[in-house]
C-alpha cells in the first residue's frame, strides 16, 4: 500500500533519443520509485536502465550548485551569480575587443538538444556572440544527415524516419537500435517494435562490423569492412537499376535527376565492390532483390555510415535507395513527421560552405564549423585564432577526435566558461563554471526527439522537485549571459527582455498553437496549446506518420533534388577506393554503445557502471592468434594521435580484422570531481581517433575504421 504522502508524476525521460515516458514516485522530496508509464501511448511502459539516473543525477553528491572559479592546483571557490555573470561578460567582451569577435569560440554539447530551454535561448546567446569560431556535437556524428537533408528536401530537419511500425523489411547499417532506441529516429522499446515486425511476417537485416544486439534478432547478419558502406549502398542501387527493380511511385512526379543517380552507380557492381567490402557479391544481389520487391521496405543508417570518411554520400544514398524503390513517403518506408511544434517552418534551412575554418578550409555548415578543427584554431596563432571559449553542457574532451590534443589547447586558453553541474574532463580547465538545475527541477518538452518520432506524439513534462532558492535554469543563464554580452539596438533589448521574461512555457504555447495541430491564437480554438497538453499528463498520440510530399518540401524547386552535384562529384572520390589494395590492410577500429551507458556523463551513477568492466577491446580470436595477444589480458592499441592500455576481450561477435572499444570513457584524467566515474575509468576511444581525418564533403569527423595496430603490454 502506497504511503498516503507518495504522490505519482509522469513525464517523459529525456536521457536519451527514446523519450520514454515515466512514473515517477515521490515522496516528499524523495523519489521513492521510477518505472515506465504503461499509459503513456509511445513508450507503452518501456523503460531502460538508464531513467534511474535521473534520480542519480539529481541527488549526486558530485553535481555543483552553485557558480565556481579556479583559483589554481585544484582550488575552487564560490561565486555569487552576478559576481560570476559579469566576470564572464566582462572577459570575454575584453578578448573580442583585444583580438576581434572571432577569438571567441563556443561548443555546445549533445545534452542540450535533451533541453528545451537550451534549445530556445542558445542560438540566440550564439549569435550575440558575433563569432565564426561555432561548434558543436553535430559534427561529432550526426552532420551527413543534415547536409543531405538539406540538398535533397531543402531543409536540414526534413530527415526522413523509418516506419518500423508498418514496414515489412527493414535494413540496418551501422546502428544498434535495440541499445540505443534509435537514433535520429526516437523509436522507445524497438526490440518490441523488432518483435511486432517478425509477427507481421516482416524481415529484418543488419549490415555491421559487428553482430550487435539487434544484429542478433535479425533474419540475417552481414558484416561490413568498416568505411565500405557507401560502396555497399552504390551496389545495391547498381542492382536495382541493372535489373529494372526501380520504382520510385508518386515521388516520381516531383523528383529530379533519377537517370544522374543511374550514372553514378554504373559500373559499381557488387562484384567490383566484393573485395572492397568482403561481402559476397551474390548476397549484395539477394539483398537488393529482396529489398526492392519488399511490399514496403526501409533503409536505415546510423552511427557506423555516418562517421566514416564518407559519411554524406552514405546519408545520401541510404535516400536514394529508399525513393528509387518507392519507399519514401509511405507508409512502412521512410516517411516525414508532423510534430506538434514544427521547427522546419520555424528554423532557417541550413547551408554548407558558406564560409571555412580559419587553419584547414573545413566548411561551415548551419553557422557552426567542424568541431574535429576546435583544437587547431585554438593552438595556431594569428588573426581569428580562438583566445577564450564558453561551452554549453559539453564534454569533447572525450566526445570528441584526439582527445589529448584539444586538452593541450584549452590549457593554453586566456579564458575559459563552462555552462555544466559537473567537473568533468573539459570543464577542469575553466576558469567559471555555471552550474544549471537538474532535468528534475524544472519542466521540458521535447522539441526535436517528436520531429524524429516513429509516430506523430507530443508530451509536456512539469518539474518535479523545487530548485533551491538561488538556482538557475539552463534557459536563465543563457539569457543573463546574452544580456551582458549584446546591448543591441532598443527592439532587439526588447524582445530579449521580452523572450526571458515569458520563458520557455509561453514560447512552447506559442509553437504549439501557430503548429500543425494547433488551436491558433483564438483562445477558444479547438486544438493543441499548453493547457491541453498539460491536462494530457500521459501525453498526446496523433497518429501514425502520414504521406505530406511534395508539400513539405522547402528546396527551391519544390522537387526532391536526387543527384545534388556536391554528392555526385564526391561520388568519384569514392570510386578511387575500388581501386585499392586490398592487402596486408590495417586492423580498424570501430566504436559501441552499451545500455545503460550514453556518451560520457552517465558514468557518475553507481548503478550504471557497477559489474563487469565494459570498456574492453573486442578482437576476433583469429585475430589475437595472429598476433600473439591472450583474451584478459591488458594490450596496447596504437594510432598516429595515440597510445592506450585496456583490456583484451575476445569474441566472434566482431569480424576478422576489426577490433571494437565504447565510446565515453577515459575518466583517469587529474583534476577532475567524479568519485564514481573516476573509480571506473575506463580508456577514451578518442584519444586514439584522427581529427586531421574527416569526411572531405561535410567536416564531420571519422570515429568508424581508425587504423590501428594493437600489441602486447
Amino acid at each position: 500500500m502506497q504511503n498516503s504522502h507518495t504522490t505519482t508524476h509522469y513525464r517523459a525521460c529525456n536521457l536519451c533519443e527514446a523519450i520514454c515516458g515515466l512514473a515517477i514516485e515521490v515522496c516528499g522530496d524523495e523519489i521513492s520509485a521510477i518505472r515506465g508509464d504503461r499509459d503513456d501511448p509511445f513508450s507503452r511502459g518501456h523503460i531502460c536502465p538508464k531513467a534511474v539516473a535521473l534520480q542519480d543525477v539529481h541527488s549526486d553528491p558530485d553535481r555543483l550548485r552553485h557558480p565556481v572559479r579556479r583559483m589554481g592546483d585544484g582550488i575552487w571557490e564560490r561565486l555569487s551569480w552576478d559576481e560570476a555573470l559579469d566576470e564572464v561578460g566582462d572577459r570575454l567582451r575584453a578578448v573580442q575587443k583585444t583580438s576581434g569577435n572571432d577569438a571567441v569560440g563556443l561548443y555546445v554539447g549533445n545534452p542540450s538538444v535533451h533541453n528545451w530551454g537550451s534549445l530556445l535561448f542558445g542560438p540566440p546567446l550564439s549569435r550575440a556572440l558575433r563569432t565564426k569560431n561555432r561548434f558543436s556535437a553535430t559534427s561529432v556524428d550526426q552532420l551527413p544527415h543534415h547536409v543531405a537533408a538539406t540538398l535533397m528536401f531543402g531543409h536540414k530537419l526534413l530527415l526522413p524516419v523509418p516506419d518500423v511500425d508498418r514496414t515489412q523489411f527493414l535494413l540496418i547499417l551501422g546502428a544498434n537500435p535495440v541499445v540505443s532506441n534509435g537514433s535520429m529516429m526516437t523509436a522507445p522499446g524497438f526490440k518490441r517494435r523488432l518483435e511486432e515486425l517478425k509477427q507481421r511476417g516482416g524481415r529484418l537485416v543488419v549490415v555491421d562490423p559487428r553482430r550487435t544486439e539487434t544484429a542478433e534478432m535479425a533474419d540475417r547478419h552481414i558484416f561490413i569492412r568498416p568505411g565500405s558502406d557507401a560502396l555497399l549502398l552504390m551496389a545495391l542501387i547498381q542492382v536495382v537499376f541493372a535489373e529494372g527493380l526501380e520504382k520510385p511511385g508518386s515521388t516520381a512526379e516531383f523528383c529530379a535527376s533519377i537517370e544522374v543517380v543511374r550514372e553514378v552507380v554504373a559500373g559499381v557492381s557488387p562484384e567490383k565492390v566484393a573485395p572492397v567490402t568482403g561481402i559476397d557479391s551474390e548476397a549484395i544481389r539477394d539483398l537488393a532483390r529482396a529489398f526492392a520487391t519488399a511490399p514496403s521496405a526501409v533503409c536505415y543508417g546510423r552511427l557506423g555510415v555516418s562517421t566514416q570518411v564518407f559519411g554524406g554520400l552514405c546519408q545520401w544514398l541510404v535516400n536514394a535507395l529508399n525513393i528509387i524503390t518507392g519507399n519514401l513517403d509511405r507508409a512502412g518506408g521512410a516517411m516525414f513527421t508532423r510534430p506538434a511544434v514544427d521547427l522546419v517552418a520555424n528554423t532557417g534551412p541550413g547551408h554548407l560552405g558558406k564560409y571555412t575554418s580559419r587553419v584547414r578550409g573545413l566548411p561551415a555548415y548551419g553557422g557552426e564549423l567542424p568541431v574535429a578543427g576546435l583544437a587547431e584554431e585554438i593552438l595556431t596563432k594569428g588573426e581569428g585564432q580562438v583566445r577564450a571559449l564558453l561551452t554549453i553542457a559539453g564534454n569533447p574532451v572525450l566526445s570528441t577526435p584526439n582527445g589529448m590534443q584539444l586538452e593541450r589547447a584549452l590549457e593554453s586558453l586566456d579564458f575559459m566558461v563552462a555552462v555544466d553541474f559537473y567537473l568533468n574532463e573539459t570543464t577542469r580547465h575553466a576558469h567559471i563554471i555555471l552550474p544549471p538545475t537538474s532535468a528534475l527541477e524544472h519542466d521540458h518538452y521535447d522539441l526535436v526527439f517528436n520531429l524524429l518520432a516513429v509516430r506523430n506524439v507530443a508530451r509536456y513534462s512539469p518539474a518535479l522537485l523545487d530548485p533551491a532558492p538561488d538556482a538557475r535554469h539552463d534557459w536563465q543563464i543563457l539569457a543573463e549571459l546574452h544580456r551582458r554580452l549584446d546591448g543591441g539596438p532598443p527592439l532587439a533589448q526588447f524582445k530579449r527582455w521580452l523572450n526571458a521574461k515569458i520563458g520557455p512555457r509561453r514560447i512552447l504555447d506559442l509553437g504549439l498553437r501557430r503548429g500543425p495541430w494547433g488551436s491558433g491564437l483564438n483562445p477558444f480554438g479547438k486544438g493543441l496549446n499548453l493547457t491541453a497538453l498539460e491536462r494530457a499528463e500521459h501525453g498526446v498520440d496523433l497518429g501514425p506518420l502520414e504521406p505530406c510530399l511534395p508539400a513539405r518540401l522547402r528546396t527551391p524547386t519544390r522537387r526532391i533534388e536526387l543527384a545534388p552535384a556536391l554528392f555526385v562529384k564526391d561520388a568519384q572520390r569514392l570510386r578511387a577506393m575500388l581501386d585499392g589494395d586490398q592487402a596486408d590492410q590495417p586492423l580498424l577500429l570501430i566504436g559501441r554503445r552499451h545500455l545503460r551507458s550514453n556518451n560520457s556523463w552517465m558514468h557518475n551513477s553507481l548503478r550504471l557502471v557497477r559489474g563487469k568492466d565494459r570498456c574492453t577491446l573486442l578482437m576476433h580470436p583469429d585475430d589475437a592468434s595472429r598476433l600473439g595477444v591472450a583474451g584478459e589480458a591488458k594490450v596496447a592499441v596504437v594510432s598516429r594521435t595515440g597510445r592506450i592500455e585496456v583490456p583484451l576481450e575476445l569474441s566472434d561477435e566482431v569480424m576478422p580484422g576489426v577490433v571494437s572499444l565504447p565510446h565515453g570513457w577515459g575518466h583517469h584524467r587529474p583534476g577532475t570531481e567524479l568519485s564514481v566515474a573516476e573509480e571506473h575509468p575506463g580508456v577514451s576511444i578518442n584519444d586514439l581517433t584522427d581529427e586531421s581525418v574527416v569526411d572531405d564533403l561535410c567536416g564531420n569527423a571519422v570515429l568508424s575504421g581508425v587504423p590501428v595496430r594493437v600489441e602486447s603490454v
